[in-house]
């Protein structure tokens, strides 16, 4: 059984072959600069490393059309990378939606009436369910004859209560319009909590963690026993931390002034809220965080104030968590910010001592990698702190094929394969083990032991789970 995964922002199309009966990515990549001009896909297939192609890609409908002849072995000049021979060998395909409101509270078979609710709710989620729904008609017609499922963003946080989902406005707009916390980035959120259990050797549900989801969106998510109990987005994916060019959380009311001095439209100040502001909006022209610590180095004030902000909204958000919850096992920080950058990890976290969180500061500069989970926190840190590679797809993929069997179930009741203390992406481990032989220092971060089979030589003297060996 092979199954599709496909996850269509406004620009862009990720996708990865997954091949169920092994346990095996086929092939992954995404196409970038869709619509936009200048297109191009970055494809691996396993055991052949990446390859860049350049296509113009006009719309999503053409750049899935270029996947798939690329998984098929049909694109002039990369024959070799193919990974089928025909598409009735795709069992179904998995689309990441990122708004289900409250009418999907889980994954769910696409046809025309959820289609419909979809196109209902792009004003709730106008960067994201557009090129959703876009991907996913186009791929309906490319790929007719199998079934279509939309993994829904929201569902993760369904477990969140009134207290925390309601907004301080009239009552009636709750009641009318469906106008409270929804939450997003649930895929995400799932997996690394799951994984976080795991690591802390817990029931997953006896775990109470801040997650922090650091990319060009950013989400905070307080888990109690193993749920979502609040999250920092809310109704759309605006409200909360800074983000690549979200505004996050602000004064209401400077919106309305701006609009009634600049004669500006709902739809203008929705556009300049979402596509204008946060890193962009500070810096006049970041969004990407490489490019805003690179600017601080060299002087750039604008882009070290960027910095502060958004690594001040982060410490806030972890302090108002704790508080929420109580008590804290862990605080997992995933995404490829949250990934990547120890600078962003570290001044959020700086000086959370009297919290019982403590940052080893070697251990935050050597985890820096998107395939391998570590553990950043001091010895004797009363809070844990790993850093979590995110698998979307992994969780896509599993739905997907519990759909498709008729045992899919709400994540409650339903137990993940990457919930298995002995699971291990071998893909990941491979590439991790490329990247130990550049930097065996990584190996001191590690959260768990690695693969004697692929561990190098050079990273011996600092696998600590070998000292007593």
């Amino acid at each position: 059984m092979k199954i599709l995964t496909l996850n269509c922002g406004s620009s862009s199309v990720k996708y990865m072959l997954y091949d169920w009966d092994k346990r095996w990515i086929l092939a992954r990549g995404i196409v970038e600069r869709v619509t936009v001009g200048g297109s191009f896909c970055r494809h691996e297939k396993y055991g052949e490393g990446e390859v860049r192609i350049k296509r113009e890609c006009p719309d999503h409908g053409v750049a899935i059309k270029l996947i798939l002849d690329l998984l098929l072995g049909r694109c002039p000049g990369y024959e070799r990378y193919g990974v089928i021979s025909d598409l009735s060998e795709i069992s179904a395909v998995g689309h990441r939606v990122v708004h289900g409101g409250e009418k999907f509270t889980k994954s769910v078979i696409i046809d025309d009436e959820v289609l419909k609710t979809f196109k209902e709710l792009f004003d709730l989620a106008p960067l994201h369910n557009p090129p959703n729904v876009m991907g996913i008609e186009a791929a309906m017609k490319l790929l007719p004859d199998v079934p279509h499922m939309a993994v829904m963003d929201t569902a993760w946080h369904q477990t969140i209560q009134p207290p925390q989902y309601i907004y301080a406005l009239p009552y009636e707009w709750y009641e009318r319009y469906r106008i409270r916390r929804y939450g997003f980035h649930g895929t995400s959120l799932l997996y690394v909590a799951k994984r976080a259990a795991v690591l802390l050797g817990k029931d997953p549900f006896e775990v109470n963690l801040i997650s922090l989801h650091v990319g060009n969106g950013v989400s905070a998510n307080a888990v109690k026993n193993g749920l979502s109990f609040d999250t920092s987005m809310g109704f759309t994916p605006l409200e909360g931390l800074v983000m690549g060019t979200r505004a996050g959380d602000h004064d209401a009311a400077a919106d309305l002034y701006v609009m009634e001095r600049e004669n500006l439209t709902p739809k203008q100040m929705s556009d300049i809220l979402n596509k204008k502001s946060g890193i962009l909006g500070i810096t006049g022209k970041y969004t990407d965080r490489r490019d805003v610590e690179r600017a601080m180095e060299e002087g750039d004030e604008r882009a070290r104030l960027a910095f502060e902000i958004e690594c001040y909204r982060l410490r806030k958000y972890i302090g108002a968590y704790y508080a929420a919850l109580g008590h804290v096992d862990a605080i997992v920080w995933t995404a490829g910010v949250g990934e990547m950058s120890s600078k962003v990890r570290w001044r959020a976290m700086e000086g959370l001592e009297e919290l019982g969180i403590v940052i080893d500061p070697e251990l935050n500069e050597l985890a820096r990698s998107r395939n391998a989970e570590f553990r950043i926190s001091a010895e004797g840190s009363k809070v844990k702190v790993f850093v979590i590679p995110t698998d979307e797809e992994l969780v896509f993929v599993e739905d997907v094929v519990a759909l498709l069997e008729g045992r899919y179930d709400v994540h409650t009741n339903f137990r993940y394969s990457f919930q298995d203390p002995s699971y291990r992406n071998r893909m990941r481990d491979e590439a991790f083990a490329k990247e130990l032989k550049e930097r065996p220092q990584m190996a001191k971060a590690l959260a768990l032991p690695f693969p004697d089979d692929l561990l190098p030589e050079e990273a011996r003297p600092y696998a600590w789970w070998l000292k007593g060996a």
